[in-house]
């Protein structure tokens, strides 16, 4: 399988929540301090199933001006994955299943210090 998870959970996430279309990212790149952002990044995973599933591990970051809306934000962002994404057929994925590694918690940015809220997922597809 050679399919990288960012180019499925990005659309998905975009799609999830229209308000946040340009928000939801797979890079950090052009981004401005205090702009409402969501990252994503692959940060690890395996081969579950020989030539047919993967497991990609997950990290996501919510940046929000308000430390209160960050948290919320994460928390949806979360439940999203977690409860409707599994299932679902996305940009060239079935996603088969979500799972949490760690839920969100509290990392204001060490430069910046800027609100952020970040959790990680663990996530099983296959290519369609």
């Amino acid at each position: 399988m050679t399919l990288d998870p960012i180019t499925f959970l990005v659309p998905y996430l975009r799609g999830r929540f229209p308000l946040l279309k340009t928000a939801v990212t797979g890079d950090l790149v052009g981004r401005t301090p205090g702009d409402t952002t969501v990252y994503l990044a692959h940060s690890g995973g395996f081969r579950a199933v020989r030539s047919r599933m993967d497991r990609a591990d997950i990290e996501y970051e919510v940046y929000h001006p308000d430390r209160g809306k960050a948290a919320s934000l994460a928390y949806e962002i979360r439940e999203a994955l977690l409860e409707d994404l599994p299932g679902l057929s996305v940009s060239g994925a079935l996603v088969l299943d979500v799972a949490d590694i760690d839920t969100p918690k509290y990392l204001p940015d060490s430069t910046s210090r800027e609100h952020c809220y970040g959790g990680e997922v663990t996530v099983s597809y296959i290519e369609e």
